[in-house]
């Protein structure tokens, strides 16, 4: 929606009056996938599809939820926001409310109305955005009423600390630290174990990201999410007994894990291999994009795919059939999945001239082989979490 009609959809649902309005973006991660929960760098960035919060404060100790395209309402008692877990809609604000409770920010009453344009179960962090916009808000809110107020940095911690311990799901800290910190024109070098980060100016030259969603739905909780995660914690406790000055997967080089390899088996020696790799070719990335060298970006983003698909076990029949046919044409250099995987989105670097004609052959080709249509994202890369008005 435009801001112009999420303001009039506030004021239907809760009355005339000041209306303000917080955002929190989406998110593509370029490359490094399923490594940010093992202290991996990664290199995500912020994107133009965004969760728009409308909000007003209010003088009681309630806070409403509506949104735009769903017809969920929902009431949150401040005093009892622990008991909010199992809502069908509305947990992920509940928990974002809880945890900043816990860490000493001033929740107030206020009528919040959200309108996002990032799909869900995409892998572009839908979740994410709606958890930033949240805290925004509410942290804002925070601080004008006396209490702790707007740390960036802050925000995506306390947004992933909420979504890990109040929704249950084990996701590390990339989604919302890239909603959160974005900027624009600018991917993030995240250093996921310990959080520090550089802007890298993506400079693409004759290349577009093309972003494709394959319309698998999933759901991230429902999922091999945290079963790939406890298969990693087996490989670092393995390792660790040969390696003990590691803290975490991430710190094993590929020349370490060769050395060590044998202390693994079975899947468990797959998920390590991805992990170890997918942290190398991060660097070689960031290394690629600053010398200009597109094309090597693009053979990283294949290489990526592969080791997603082939030992890593997350893309599944779709997002294949999707990056496969991204790959067959003759304009695009690289194409991989992004997100947890099992449905979602891909991620393509496409000459831009000829984005028109990739989009229409892809298309065909995808309904094809699986008889789904894929949607195609018009993305710009923007800044992260804002007030709007």
């Amino acid at each position: 929606m435009k801001i112009q009609d999420i303001v009039q959809r506030f004021e239907a649902e809760y009355g005339e009056g000041e209306v303000r309005l917080f955002s929190a973006a989406g998110r593509v991660n370029l490359i490094g996938e399923h490594i940010d929960y093992c202290g991996g760098p990664v290199f995500p960035a912020a994107l133009n599809l965004r969760c728009v919060v409308a909000a007003r404060k209010r003088n009681d100790n309630i806070i409403r939820l509506r949104a735009t395209t769903i017809d969920h309402k929902v009431e949150l008692d401040i005093n009892k926001l622990d008991s909010y877990r199992d809502l069908p809609w509305g947990d992920y604000q509940a928990g974002v409310a809880y945890t900043m409770q816990q860490l000493g920010y001033k929740v107030v009453g206020c009528d919040l109305l959200y309108d996002a344009d990032v799909p869900f179960g995409s892998g572009l962090s839908s979740s994410a955005s709606i958890e930033v916009a949240t805290a925004m808000t509410l942290a804002t809110f925070s601080a004008e009423a006396g209490g702790k107020g707007v740390d960036k940095v802050e925000l995506a911690v306390l947004s992933q600390k909420s979504e890990n311990e109040y929704n249950g799901v084990n996701c590390g800290i990339m989604d919302q630290f890239a909603s959160s910190m974005g900027k624009k024109e600018n991917a993030i070098l995240l250093n996921c174990k310990t959080l520090d980060y550089q802007y890298v100016p993506l400079k693409l030259g004759d290349y577009a990201l093309v972003i494709a969603n394959c319309n698998k739905k999933r759901a991230l909780g429902e999922s091999k999410y945290n079963e790939r995660r406890a298969e990693t914690e087996e490989a670092l406790a393995a390792l660790k007994k040969e390696l003990p000055e590691i803290t975490c997967l991430a710190d094993v080089t590929p020349t370490m894990f060769e050395a060590k390899k044998h202390v693994l088996s079975g899947k468990v020696l797959d998920r390590a291999r991805h992990v170890v790799y997918e942290c190398q070719r991060v660097k070689d990335s960031v290394a690629a994009l600053s010398a200009g060298q597109i094309e090597r970006f693009g053979e990283l983003l294949n290489r990526s795919h592969m080791s997603l698909k082939d030992l890593y076990e997350v893309t599944g029949r779709e997002l294949d059939a999707l990056s496969g046919a991204a790959r067959k044409h003759p304009a695009c250099i690289g194409s991989r999945m992004t997100g947890a995987g099992f449905g979602g989105c891909t991620v393509s670097l496409v000459k831009k001239d000829c984005v028109e004609d990739f989009i229409k052959t892809v298309d065909a080709a995808y309904t094809a082989e699986t008889g789904l249509k894929a949607s195609f994202y018009n993305t710009t890369i923007e800044d992260g979490a804002q007030e709007l008005r």
